[in-house]
């Protein structure tokens, strides 16, 4: 099955859709780093490192027919609730590009990935309504599911919408959708048992890559959870090694990287300092901001970082720290794509049996 990439980053929605059986013939990306990080680890593909409003005339000149897939996430900080939320933002305008290469390219199906708050605000069901119908003018069957990475693989609570089209269906592609994903859910997995697979933090495999300092937040924000609030300074939050981390951030790197603790990691018997700090503030007790954060509590590394988005052990990342930090908290998680990418091609055959894909 041939397919175009768009958004691709440092491919981690490549990755998930290669395992599903996709062969990927053209890529884009803007990023410089994520460009060539993408390159060095998919020297096989064609990635044009360039603007996709420039990038996408090369696109009229494939052959007519020739491509059965166009997936991608185009750049999602318009819509999230992590940014401004501004319906003008200039990247939240890239959703119309993708819809541009799918009018030139004519693909059997399309995958385009975003921020939940796209799927789930009414601040953007009229953006919701206008993708759709957009599709649908083009001759698509669409629709959007809003679907959590850590049902199928991924150690994380990463929501994520995705809208998908199929061509000239007449078929509900929706409730076969829906019956091929859920063949593709897993058992969640504990943050503890995928870190204790990774070389140890501070190892050559495994370095320490963020050394932003760790201290007490003056004000702290309480929440019924110690792993939720803001018990430190910066919006760095304790991941709880028995469940999944919450949605790794593309700011990565700095204040804002994922804490855990060492000693809880490799003895969970072990006294908890972050929740026995949290016990102290839930219980009335005032913020202790000159008190020192016991060395075993520590910010993720990338390889860490990585492996929370289900990135292979071996992937090479290129660029400075901030960069990679970036390029991981961008990236689909490889596991989460390959199961909609399954789902999605299965469904395909199945409302198009006597079809045979190129």
């Amino acid at each position: 099955m041939r397919a175009v990439s768009l958004f691709s980053g440092a491919g981690g929605m490549d990755i998930g859709f290669v395992k599903a059986g996709v062969n990927i013939v053209w890529a884009n990306e803007l990023d410089v780093d994520a460009a060539q990080t993408y390159q060095k680890n998919h020297s096989d593909m064609v990635l044009r490192q360039s603007d996709i409003k420039i990038a996408k005339e090369e696109l009229k000149y494939f052959e007519k027919n020739i491509i059965d897939l166009v997936f991608g996430g185009p750049p999602c900080q318009g819509f999230s609730v992590a940014g401004k939320m501004n319906p003008n933002d200039e990247r939240s305008q890239l959703i119309w590009e993708f819809f541009d290469v799918i009018r030139i390219l004519k693909p059997s199906m399309f995958v385009m990935e975003n921020v939940k708050a796209l799927g789930k605000l009414t601040k953007w069901q009229s953006t919701r309504e206008l993708i759709i119908k957009t599709a649908f003018d083009m001759g698509y069957n669409c629709f959007f599911k809003v679907l959590n990475a850590a049902d199928y693989g991924v150690p994380q609570k990463r929501e994520r919408v995705f809208f998908i089209g199929f061509l000239n269906t007449i078929r509900d592609t929706e409730v076969l959708f829906d019956k091929e994903i859920s063949k593709c859910v897993l058992p969640r997995l504990m943050l503890r048992d995928v870190l204790l697979s990774l070389p140890p933090a501070g190892s050559k495999e495994n370095p320490i890559t963020c050394t932003a300092k760790i201290s007490i937040a003056t004000n702290p924000v309480l929440r019924k959870s110690p792993y939720a609030g803001m018990l430190f300074n910066g919006m760095g939050r304790p991941l709880d090694l028995n469940n999944q981390a919450n949605t790794l951030p593309a700011s990565m790197g700095g204040n804002k990287t994922p804490i855990l603790d060492e000693l809880i990691l490799n003895n969970p018997g072990a006294e908890n300092w972050i929740l026995e700090y949290h016990k102290h503030l839930k219980g009335g007790g005032k913020p202790i901001p000159h008190m020192s954060v016991p060395s075993n509590i520590r910010r993720i590394t990338t390889v860490e970082a990585a492996a929370l988005q289900t990135f292979p052990l071996d992937y090479n990342f290129v660029g400075e720290k901030s960069s990679v930090y970036r390029q991981i908290g961008n990236a689909v998680p490889c596991k989460f794509a390959e199961a909609v990418a399954k789902a999605v091609i299965d469904t395909y055959k199945k409302t198009h049996q006597n079809v045979k894909l190129s």
